[in-house]
């Protein structure tokens, strides 16, 4: 058997591929925060508010820009790591320090990247208390900013509260629809893992029956082909001690055509062909030489008959007759100690096909066994084709062999 290599390349795997999305998708976060940082700054600038406010408030901003860059932006392939967690507390303490000196509001505006940032960077427990904690220091600031002043706490705490909560929401939907992605990503890929596998138990299942149907052939031709080939040589040995070499030549020249027909069949096998006895002949051509040789190598007086008109049957069909016949008469041979064997092929019925091979011989009992291999094949490839085999016998009483198979 020739094992071939797969040279299919390795599918590459849904989870990976989405990596690569995120992965993809990180010059993004880059952009926007270099954009909203410009923004903030152009805005701080023409904002007309005093050298040290505006100082501190574009220090502010590059201490953020530094932050990220050092560490943030390795805060989406690995959340919460030590370094993640410095960057999201040092960004926000920032942010807030500006948004406290910022008298314009401009500052707020760099909230649209760094509650995104808090929520990819984070567990959903860990994104909701920073979004909490960040959301009452921002309220303090808005009414440190007014004085305390009572009038505008209403106010500042119904637009903190809206803030908060549409920073929640946004975080959930987000992380539920990367949630469900990496699960689909999973999924095909645990679908392609049961597939593969399926796949490879075909395989695997196809190498057994081929190794079975092999062993099938081998027995019932080569194994049986050697059998003969031991038989006449024997019988050769027997005529020249008795010195009929006239019965030595006959024996001589059936062995080296059971030998000849012993190489066909092995060629064949390997070139999984037809049996070699059907490669030119029909049917019962095969099996009237197979019952004359049976008849020349064992004594055995075998005979052939054939009800109904012949046809031609599948490829598969006849092989399976022609097999239970070879395994039928070896036995016969071998075993039976018959003086006799018929085989009865009918083509009487429409529908299906009947082999017998009857003999005379000592028989046995069937709850005993079943025959052995040879027998089990017979029955194997039967069923193989829709087809039953049975064995009747009995000590003394002979055995028959019966095959049914469709048309």
């Amino acid at each position: 058997m020739i094992d071939t290599m797969d040279t299919t390349p390795a599918r590459v795997r849904s989870t990976e591929e989405l990596d690569r999305m995120w992965i993809s998708q990180l010059r993004w976060w880059h952009i926007i925060l270099g954009l909203l940082v410009g923004v903030t700054a152009v805005g701080i600038l023409v904002a007309g508010m005093s050298v040290a406010r505006t100082a501190i408030i574009l220090a502010c901003l590059a201490g953020i820009v530094v932050a990220y860059a050092v560490a943030g932006r390795y805060g989406f392939a690995r959340p919460e790591e030590p370094r993640t967690v410095a960057y999201l507390v040092l960004a926000w303490v920032l942010l807030l320090l500006a948004i406290s000196v910022d008298t314009v509001g401009i500052s707020w505006i760099m909230c649209f990247v760094l509650f995104p940032h808090t929520w990819a960077m984070s567990r959903v427990t860990v994104a909701i208390w920073f979004t909490t904690v960040v959301s009452v220091a921002l309220m303090v600031i808005r009414m440190w900013q007014t004085d305390w002043d009572p009038s505008a706490l209403p106010g500042i705490l119904i637009g903190t509260f809206l803030s908060w909560a549409l920073s929640i929401i946004l975080g959930l939907f987000i992380v539920r629809l990367v949630h469900e992605a990496e699960a689909r990503a999973t999924a095909i890929d645990e679908l392609h893992d049961t597939q593969a596998q399926l796949a490879a138990a075909e395989r695997d299942r196809g190498v057994h029956e081929e190794r079975d149907r092999l062993s099938r052939e081998i027995h019932d031709t080569l194994a049986q082909g050697f059998t003969s080939v031991v038989t006449l040589s024997r019988a050769v040995d027997a005529a020249l001690a008795r010195g009929d070499v006239a019965t030595a030549r006959d024996r001589l020249a059936l062995l080296e055509a059971t030998a000849a027909d012993n190489l066909s069949e092995a060629r064949l096998i390997v070139a999984e062909l037809t049996p070699g006895h059907l490669q030119s002949r029909t049917l019962v051509e095969a099996l009237d030489r197979l019952v004359g040789a049976v008849s020349a190598e064992s004594g055995v007086r075998a005979a052939l008959d054939v009800a109904g008109e012949p046809v031609r049957l599948p490829g598969s069909t006849e092989v399976v007759l022609l097999r239970t016949a070879q395994e039928a008469l070896s036995n016969v041979r071998r075993h039976a100690r018959a003086r006799s064997a018929r085989v009865v092929v009918s083509y009487a019925d429409p529908a299906r096909v009947v082999l017998t091979v009857r003999d005379d011989g000592i028989g046995y009992a069937t709850d005993a066994g079943t025959g052995g291999f040879g027998l089990d094949g017979v029955r194997s490839r039967a069923a193989d084709i829709g087809g039953a085999a049975e064995v009747t016998s009995a000590p003394g009483r002979g055995t028959a062999v019966r095959v049914e198979v469709p048309r």
